[in-house]
């Protein structure tokens, strides 16, 4: 169905191949998972068997690929739409339509299929997704993970033979990925159709697949096999590969339940272990250095709603702005950071009480607060994002906040900015009311790396981009870009922003962002794109930020990130708090957000392999 012969694909201005000598023949009915580091150019190879590469993205493309007998090289992407469905990493690049049902039916109304059949195929659609409440919503409502849904439903109504998907499940819980990945198995099982779909969170997809296609390193060529097989070669593979690796199990395990099945031994290896925490280590305490304080505020306590509107945002997804706006943001709120001031600390702040994971009693902020959320509440329209959340966020903790789909975790993060005002309740930030703070004023006490990096960059080349948030945030020349080095290593100066991948671009804007070290740092998906290497870099970065007293809040799907990161997990669910407590004691509870190692070696509380390494050597 899909056929590569010895494909190289140079693009413009590039001194090498973007990929090389990629031979690989994908039969009809099969799911094959393309995996490999970031920037190994898994995009381009999917691009290339919808003919965007190189109809749209320019360069040169040697060899030859097929696709249900049809050369890409002589058929324009317009001629292939019949045959192959693409969604792209940016479910917002891939809209047309201004609601959920019309963008559902557009691709059929352009291959002129009948009113009767559309109809029923919007419906299936709506179904099978999980869409059926948002089929009148406005697309620009819509959170993150609910707008990748609606992309992958709007390539699903054609009833194409190939699908070709490039991290379908990046922006979805845990919850929603396992239903669009049992959708795909029974698209493959049941209509035989062929999907070939790159994924970097391997722990939700590899046990699906027929094949995996493994592209090692830039230029070098690549693998096909069965899963089990390329996993242990691989250097990218999930949780339960790498348990698989340090316990010696031959075949490797793909699934928790086949782990689970061989574990006995393991368990009994652990028994008398205590999980350690030094990853992410125990809560912070009253002597954790904290970051340069700011200067407080001499805003008033009390959140008038009506005092400022709110901008334009999505209902419990991510905040977005109109133009000007967000380059104001961008620019001013996000990256610029003040010449060093004086501490004045407020005093007489209390901690915030919250919800323990059980409970029976309050959660409390050791000493004075960074972030303080009280009893907020925001509404639009007939929406409420969110209801009564009390939130406080102490210096060198980590907080990850977590929960399905619209739950009202990016709006949070929105309110904590200041890009969200409140309907009713208070945010302060460092002594300030973030809504009501000048930006210049704001950038002092708090930054936010949002989902879509495009809303930071700017510049036509990573260097520039680099060196204007240097000069932005008034850091030394070359901080910026000893970040970009450390998530990013091998991206030159020249490279254009545009031209790297959605991670890539999320990871430079994270260094943007951490040009100015903010005493609290907030992050939006932040793993979605990146390879396990890079969200192990990432990792490192964070716990050094939080060792040296900077706050640190994430929204995140990632169960294995916040297993491996968080002090403290926050659960919301339709804009409410359900639980707040220790990372373990919240994670372990949930068979939703638990992650591979826990469930593998339940009832035994471990996290992460890195716990097992430590505690057997």
């Amino acid at each position: 169905m899909i056929r590569f012969e010895d494909v190289s694909v140079t693009y413009n201005g590039a001194v090498e191949p973007a990929v090389r000598g990629v031979d690989f023949e994908v039969p009809e009915g099969e799911l094959v998972l393309l995996v490999g580091p970031s920037g190994v150019g898994k995009s381009t190879v999917l691009g290339a068997v919808s003919g965007l590469v190189p109809h749209f993205t320019g360069g040169t493309l040697r060899g030859r690929v097929t696709v249900a007998g049809r050369d890409t090289r002589t058929h324009r992407p317009r001629e292939l739409a019949d045959v192959v469905g693409t969604v792209g990493q940016d479910p917002l690049a891939h809209f047309v339509t201004d609601t959920v049902e019309d963008e559902l039916a557009y691709g059929m109304e352009s291959l002129g299929l009948a009113p009767a059949v559309m109809r029923r195929r919007v419906e299936e659609t709506l179904d099978l997704l999980g869409l059926a409440e948002l089929r009148d919503r406005p697309i620009a409502t819509l959170s993150g993970g609910q707008q990748q849904r609606v992309a992958i439903g709007s390539v699903l109504t054609p009833h194409p033979g190939v699908l070709v998907l490039d991290e379908p499940t990046s922006a979805l819980d845990p919850a929603a990925a396992e239903e669009v990945l049992a959708v795909l198995q029974r698209l493959v099982h049941d209509l035989g159709t062929t999907v070939l779909l790159a994924e970097h969170r391997l722990e939700r997809v590899v046990q699906y697949a027929d094949q995996v296609l493994l592209l090692p390193a830039p230029g070098a060529a690549p693998v096909l096999g069965a899963p089990a097989e390329v996993m242990a070669v691989s250097p990218v593979y999930p949780p339960v590969v790498d348990l698989g690796r340090l316990a010696d199990w031959h075949p490797l395990p793909l699934t928790v339940r086949d782990a689970r099945r061989r574990a006995a031994p393991l368990r009994t290896r652990l028994t008398g272990h205590a999980p350690s925490r030094t990853s992410p280590a125990s809560a912070p305490g009253p002597d954790s250095p904290p970051p340069t304080p700011a200067p407080t505020s001499d805003t008033s306590d009390a959140d008038d709603a009506g005092a400022v509107s709110p901008p334009a945002s999505g209902s419990g997804g991510r905040t977005r702005l109109p133009g000007r706006a967000r380059r104001s943001v961008g620019r001013t709120l996000l990256r610029r950071r003040p010449a060093a001031v004086a501490s004045s600390r407020p005093a007489g702040r209390s901690a915030v009480p919250l919800r323990a994971a059980d409970g029976t009693g309050p959660v409390h902020v050791v000493g004075v607060p960074v972030a303080e959320v009280r009893a907020l509440a925001v509404r639009r329209g007939r929406i409420h994002a969110l209801r009564q959340v009390d939130l406080g966020v102490g210096p060198g903790e980590i907080v990850a906040l977590m929960g399905r789909n619209g739950a009202g975790k990016s709006t949070l993060l929105g309110s904590l900015v200041g890009l969200v005002a409140p309907t009713a309740g208070s945010v302060r930030v460092g002594g300030a009311v973030p809504h009501r703070t000048p930006p210049r004023e704001l950038v002092r006490r708090v930054g936010l790396v949002p989902q879509d990096p495009r809303d930071l960059l700017y510049a036509d080349t990573v260097g520039a981009e680099c060196a204007a948030a240097d000069r932005d945030a008034g850091a030394a020349p070359g901080t910026c870009r000893a970040l970009v080095s450390e998530l990013l290593p091998g991206i030159t100066d020249d490279t254009h922003p545009r031209d790297l991948s959605e991670g890539q671009r999320l990871a430079l804007a994270l260094a943007v962002v951490l040009a100015a070290r903010p005493p609290l740092l907030l992050l939006d998906e932040p793993t979605r794109g990146l390879d396990y290497a890079a969200k192990a870099r990432l990792v490192a970065l964070v716990r050094g930020l939080a060792a040296e007293g900077h706050a640190v809040v994430l929204a995140t799907h990632d169960v294995e990130l916040a297993a491996e990161l968080a002090h403290r997990v926050v659960l919301l669910a339709d804009g409410e708090v359900i639980a707040d407590g220790p990372t373990t004691h919240i994670v372990v509870s949930s068979p939703s957000f638990a992650p591979q190692v826990t469930k593998i070696l339940a009832p035994q509380e471990w996290l992460t392999v890195a716990q097992i390494r430590e505690a057997l050597t």
